[in-house]
């Protein structure tokens, strides 16, 4: 039997339909009495409504959160933290807001309280990735992980096809990596098979009919799934390049994560062999890399950094950046075999 080490995550999670209206329940709970609600511009609306359901406690909002979690947002946010005296974070979206109630709480260590509104799983990690002056670090420290997260499927029914698709991907990516982690164990295994799964089933269903409730819960189910696995081992070669590409080009998040798992599984699949066999039967294809390039191509995510804005000329540059500091991954980081892996995802090669 493998020896392994598992630590569970504390975050209380509710899961279901209409889990919203146990807002201002969970927000007592936590001794939350005047909360920063966390959005973004074009999500304020949702954080508004959302005051309706907090039963009179004093809420403010800052809807500045955007892509990468720029240190400047975060600067802006903690001036209105400190103007309205908050005393807790409510965050209401994507992974653009709720890494930004992770850069809050770091510096406060302030109760977190996160409703995701996409499949991005971030809610689930103690992992806060920031950005500043074109470079995204990665931080691990206990105080950014949400002590509660309510999922609310009902939230969920209205995010666009094509978001849904690249942030259903970004969370597969997560549960990809987690089945190679030098630290992984067989309960993130098991976990990283079924979010595959269950998102790999649901996202095609939803190009038909994208209310479909079911398929909807199954998505965020997987997504869930997906977050634990983000938060509980190390990852690897395909988040260290999505960082470096973020942070060097402000390419979008989830689309890049769409676009380089592929090309991230092939580069690792013979190094990597019974991940990649566990891929590839959850996808119910001989080839993981194939199978999870088909996947997204059927769903319709991106299949190039060329469409998703990525500048012809900077791939060397990518290469160099993204090989600067060691990083544990199965098979050994070359400039010359990134190079070649970003090339090919820069073109979209057909594996």
């Amino acid at each position: 039997m493998q020896e392994f080490l598992y630590s569970a995550l504390p975050t209380r999670v509710l899961f279901g339909t209409g889990t919203l209206g146990q807002l201002a329940a969970e927000a007592s709970r936590l001794g939350i009495r005047r909360p920063i609600l966390l959005t973004t511009s074009h999500q304020r609306q949702m954080a508004e409504d959302a005051i309706s359901l907090l039963d009179g406690l004093s809420a403010a909002i800052f809807s500045g959160a955007t892509m990468h979690s720029p240190v400047e947002v975060t600067e802006q946010a903690m001036k209105e933290v400190e103007r309205v005296g908050a005393d807790g974070i409510i965050a209401i979206g994507g992974g653009s807001t709720t890494g930004l109630g992770k850069a809050i709480a770091l510096r406060t260590d302030l109760p977190q309280l996160v409703v995701p509104t996409t499949y991005a799983g971030s809610e689930m990690t103690p992992i806060l990735g920031q950005t500043e002056d074109g470079h995204k670090t990665t931080i691990r420290d206990a105080k950014v992980l949400p002590e509660t997260v309510i999922y609310d499927v009902a939230l969920t029914l209205d995010l666009p096809v094509g978001l849904s698709a690249v942030s259903g991907m970004n969370a597969i990516a997560h549960a990809v990596e987690a089945l190679y982690a030098r630290d992984g164990n067989p309960i993130i295994d098991l976990m990283a098979e079924e979010g595959i799964r269950s998102l790999a089933n649901a996202l095609p269903l939803l190009l038909g009919n994208p209310r479909d409730s079911d398929a909807r819960a199954d998505a965020l189910y997987g997504a869930w799934l997906c977050g634990i696995c983000l938060g509980s081992v190390g990852m690897a070669l395909h988040h260290k390049l999505c960082h470096t590409l973020g942070g060097m080009f402000d390419l979008p998040h989830a689309e890049t994560h769409s676009v380089i798992l592929p090309y991230a599984m092939r580069y690792n699949a013979e190094a990597a062999p019974q991940a990649a066999a566990k891929v590839a039967r959850v996808l119910g294809t001989r080839d993981a890399a194939v199978g999870l390039q088909q996947l997204a191509r059927n769903i319709g995510a991106p299949g190039s950094l060329r469409t998703i804005g990525m500048a012809v000329g900077t791939v060397d540059a990518a290469a160099r950046r993204a090989v600067e500091n060691p990083y544990p991954n199965p098979a050994p980081v070359t400039e010359d075999g990134i190079h070649r892996l970003l090339s090919d995802a820069f073109n979209g090669v057909i594996l």
